[in-house]
């Protein structure tokens, strides 16, 4: 069996150089598992390891943030034989819709592509509080949190990278000058 890193560096979902993430900082990686998951046989591999790490967990379904978490959260909800679901994006605020339901005594597992700051899996987590479900927990592709952020529940992850984020005044990529600064991500920039 090959190494997740190897699996993500062979499909491209693994990429190094001089990246301008959401939050506005600087990094010298970056993970598009979108690239992953273009090939179901070795998404499937990989999250593979997320569903060993699962056993026991008690979960109900499984939804995944638009955009990063939806096929992730129907890989993890066919492995599972879960009931996987997505939230979206609506004026701004991520909400439940298209007639899926959650409320009291569901137990989900949010699924992420990369998980970074949170900031995505935390709306997600109040849109199901607040129609009564309990987070369980959160399984990913990536976990590249920086140190010191946290989440208030566990995290699974097919792989662990530490990647180093600059503001852009510090960035030692844009002091050596020599590569073009991209930015790969979906989200819209932090104003």
């Amino acid at each position: 069996m090959r190494d997740n890193i190897e699996i993500l560096r062979e499909t491209g979902a693994f990429l190094e150089g001089h990246f301008l993430l959401s939050s506005g900082k600087h990094s010298g990686g970056y993970c598009q598992c979108a690239k992953l998951l273009r090939f179901p046989d070795l998404a499937a591999e990989v999250l593979g390891t997320v569903v060993k790490k699962l056993e026991g967990v008690e979960i109900t379904k499984v939804c995944g943030p638009a955009m990063g978490g939806v096929l992730v959260a129907y890989e993890l909800g066919r492995q599972l034989g879960k009931e996987n679901i997505f939230t979206e994006r609506k004026d701004g605020e991520m909400q439940l819709r298209r007639g899926f339901e959650v409320g009291p005594g569901d137990k989900i597992l949010i699924t992420e592509d990369v998980v970074t700051t949170g900031k995505s899996t935390m709306e997600t987590v109040k849109a199901l509080e607040d129609l009564g479900a309990e987070v369980i927990g959160l399984a990913c592709i990536v976990d590249r949190r920086a140190p010191g952020v946290e989440v208030p529940f566990p995290l699974y992850s097919a792989v662990k990278l530490e990647i180093d984020a600059y503001d852009p005044e510090d960035c030692p990529l844009c002091k050596a000058g020599n590569q073009e600064l991209v930015k790969p991500g979906s989200r819209d920039m932090k104003k």
